[in-house]
């Protein structure tokens, strides 16, 4: 799930910046500090979109630096076990696929794909069912449920499991069909006019 989160923060604008604005240098050291970093509490921080910054500094003696208080806004997206997200395929492996989700990727599980056996070409880039015949490939689209998220700190980049093995979960195509199957259309409903007597 994408937020916005605001956090608290102490920055120290070095002697190198003091030509240029307190919340330029600010913004840029947090954004040094803070982007593509994993959390354990906020999940993954995309970008420090706003700060606000303290103009009474602190100086260390020993120290040519000034130390500014600064509350910011930052961009996060943290995966929530069962929620439902949209995907797309970026990697096939022997084990299953990885799945493109926010600024992250989820590993798809070839058992967590569908009730069916499964093969895997890893050189085309393709999973492939036996009985269905339906395929998965590089560059498909799905929508999966989080199953597992692993954001701890011994997790560099944190480990997401997904699963596409429940009714309208998979690729956008299987989904139509399962959808045309219970009666449903993925068509908007047409209007009918209706004269007043």
């Amino acid at each position: 799930m994408f937020s916005i989160s605001t956090l608290v923060d102490v920055v120290r604008i070095p002697p190198s910046l003091f030509g240029t604005t307190l919340k330029k240098a600010a913004v840029n050291i947090l954004k040094e500090k803070y982007e593509s970093m994993i959390n354990a509490e906020l999940g993954y921080i995309i970008m420090i979109l706003d700060a606000k910054v303290d103009e009474m500094g602190k100086m260390i003696a020993g120290d040519g630096g000034t130390f500014h208080k600064v509350e910011f806004e930052a961009l996060t997206f943290y995966p929530k076990l069962q929620e439902i997200v949209q995907g797309e395929i970026v990697d096939i492996t022997d084990f299953g696929a990885f799945v493109r989700i926010g600024p992250t990727d989820a590993l798809l599980h070839l058992s967590q794909v569908m009730d069916d056996y499964l093969k895997s070409d890893v050189k085309m880039g393709l999973i492939l069912a036996n009985q269905s015949g339906r395929t998965l490939k590089v560059g498909s689209t799905l929508r999966a449920r989080i199953t597992a998220v692993s954001l701890g700190k011994a997790a560099a980049m944190g480990k997401i499991g997904i699963t596409c093995r429940q009714p309208f979960l998979g690729a956008d195509e299987w989904i139509e069909e399962e959808i045309k199957k219970a009666g449903g259309s993925s068509e908007p409903a047409k209007e009918e006019k209706v004269e007043a007597s």
